[in-house]
């Protein structure tokens, strides 16, 4: 366990010293990274981010947003160039085809709900499937950012509110409560930036 516990602190130590080496493109090289090679821990590089620059949270929120759709795009020309063999090998028949029906009815809700949820969600197998199933590449792309600006967002405006020490219970918490969560959420910014308007038409009064 002590070396276990080692090995984290050592690859916690190394993202945080990533960060700083990346200053304010931390949250899109790394969100690019996590979609385009090995999984990286991309909430909590975002929840960092807020953590100490909240008056940029949504900056933060969409760069990685961005970063997560454009470092989607190698598997989607994988899959698009030959991808279902792959996608058959990694998945049963059974889920190949329930992903197969979800993806002809509504494309683009297939891949963005996906896109919101947090691991241990199988994200890429729904990313290879929508270049299999030939989903325009204008669409994968929109559908991505915004599944994950509202993951983004959601953890931001909690680590607004409780710290970042939520970033261990995120993902159970999305997945039971997500509608509620995601309702607080957007409600919680709305207001945030109404109060910060006001403030700010009072000091420009003043």
């Amino acid at each position: 366990m002590k070396s276990i516990g080692h090995i984290l602190a050592r690859y916690t130590a190394w993202i945080l010293g990533l960060m700083k080496v990346l200053g304010i493109w931390g949250p899109f090289v790394i969100a690019f990274a996590d979609s385009a090679l090995l999984g990286m821990p991309v909430d909590f590089v975002v929840a960092t981010y807020v953590h100490q620059d909240r008056g940029r949270f949504l900056l933060y929120i969409a760069m990685a947003s961005l970063g997560s759709a454009l470092g989607s795009i190698p598997l989607y020309i994988i899959g698009y160039l030959g991808g279902e063999k792959v996608l058959r090998k990694r998945i049963s028949e059974e889920r190949f085809l329930k992903i197969h029906r979800s993806f002809e009815k509504h494309e683009f809700w297939a891949l963005m709900f996906p896109g919101m949820l947090p691991p241990p969600m199988p994200f890429k197998i729904f990313v290879l499937g929508a270049a299999v199933f030939e989903m325009r590449f204008r669409d994968f792309l929109v559908a991505i950012f915004l599944g994950r600006f509202v993951r983004f967002l959601v953890l931001s405006v909690l680590v607004l509110w409780f710290g970042p020490q939520i970033v261990g219970l995120f993902g159970g918490a999305v997945k039971r409560h997500w509608i509620l969560i995601l309702v607080a959420a957007v409600a919680g910014v709305c207001l945030w930036l109404v109060l910060r308007r006001r403030t700010a038409d009072e000091e420009f009064g003043e």
